[in-house]
């Protein structure tokens, strides 16, 4: 009798000849999650993925698969050989073991025999299963439509049976989705986007701006505080961290301050489009939510747009601050994002911005000023961070 942990791919098992891409990357994400643990080995099983491992860490093990994207259920469970006498003492031991740890009054026998060649089937097995519990373990009744706990038996290669089925985040595994570039401010909004990005397979690096030292060093820390948790879903995270004050001035000084807030974004995405263009980083990924704030209009959106040729992914648009926040809660980016910490877009911020832009108003402005220039400045003078 073993311990494994039992993982469920779910949309993998969609995939058509490039399967095994998309299953040894998830492998290899999860090599890498539990690299601090001793486990027997990882192997397949007909659909799904096993880990050997021992009792003693295996709540520990499954914190860590829980930030694992592509997992869509992972169990705990017992492995026995394919013989109804070890199966029966096996799921005896597993619902004492749950009863122990919960509530439990009633319950079903769920099985699965995806082992044709095995002679006896699934109603039969789950019949003797379901007895040999009623007859060893007390205070258990039966119940059909509605039990306080199923028991799960997977006749397969081996036989593995457990009880709890612990959800984890789906999607793809990071790697298979291509690259992003998050811009990444110490807000709630933009550590969300990512994680969702990193939750479709795209490997996330960050792009932070700042207007130090007008902005202290406490807000960067912030920021890197949040890609160190973004890292622990997306793996290692480099974070480039420019400063954009000398922007800030000059747009103040020769532009119409209600321009402002657009101008300073489409300074951004140049910014985010050279580091994405030089570092092979195929597009980039803001926080913005249609209607959130008075720059992120559909003119506003356009006009930024418009200044690069990358992709520009908004996995929020449609979402309200609600739905932002409890996902940034689950995450547990929340809590630092609030943080009260200025960042470089309250600098200069105008009492009246522009909410429906037109580009040939902010062209006209920006020809007033060396945007390649600032650029070119802001980007030699940038700092890179390796976070993990």
């Amino acid at each position: 009798m073993k311990r494994f942990i039992s993982i469920s791919v779910g949309e993998l098992i969609l995939k058509g000849r490039n399967r095994k891409f998309f299953l040894d990357k998830l492998i290899s994400r999860i090599q890498r999650s539990i690299k601090e643990f001793d486990y027997d080995k990882i192997y397949t099983e007909q659909g799904k993925i096993y880990i050997g491992t021992s009792e003693n860490q295996m709540d520990k093990m499954l914190d860590s698969l829980k930030k694992v994207f592509g997992l869509v259920y992972i169990s705990p469970c017992v492995g026995v050989e394919k013989d109804m006498d070890e199966m029966e003492k096996a799921a005896i031991k597993v619902m004492k073991e749950k009863m122990a740890r919960d509530v439990v009054k009633t319950f079903k026998v769920v099985t699965n025999r995806a082992d044709k060649g095995f002679p006896i089937q699934s109603p039969e097995v789950s019949r003797r299963i379901g007895g040999a519990i009623l007859k060893n373990v007390e205070g258990l009744k039966v119940d059909l439509h509605q039990p306080d706990v199923y028991l799960y038996i997977d006749i397969k290669e081996n036989c593995y049976i457990y009880t709890d089925r612990i959800q984890g985040y789906g999607g793809l595994p990071v790697g298979t989705g291509g690259k992003g570039l998050l811009l990444l401010s110490g807000g709630i909004d933009s550590s969300v986007a990512g994680f969702l990005m990193a939750k479709r397979g795209v490997k996330i690096s960050g792009v932070h701006f700042h207007s130090y030292p007008f902005t202290s060093e406490r807000a960067e820390k912030k920021v890197k505080d949040l890609a160190r948790i973004l890292s622990m879903y997306t793996g290692r995270f480099k974070l480039y961290s420019v400063n954009i004050l000398n922007i800030q001035k000059e747009l103040n000084a020769k532009c119409p301050e209600k321009e402002m807030t657009i101008l300073s974004r489409r300074f951004m995405m140049r910014i985010a489009e050279r580091i994405a263009v030089e570092n092979g980083i195929d597009a980039l990924i803001t926080g913005e939510s249609l209607g959130q704030v008075a720059s992120q209009t559909v003119e506003g959106l356009t006009v930024t747009d418009r200044a690069v040729d990358k992709l520009v992914i908004r996995p929020l648009i449609g979402l309200d601050k609600r739905e932002i926040i409890d996902i940034a809660r689950d995450i547990e980016t929340y809590d630092i994002s609030i943080l009260p910490y200025d960042d470089c877009c309250t600098l200069f911020l105008p009492k009246h911005p522009v909410t429906r832009p037109r580009v040939e108003d902010i062209e006209r402005s920006e020809n007033n000023i060396d945007v390649y220039g600032l650029v070119n400045e802001a980007i030699s003078a940038m700092n890179i961070y390796d976070i993990e």
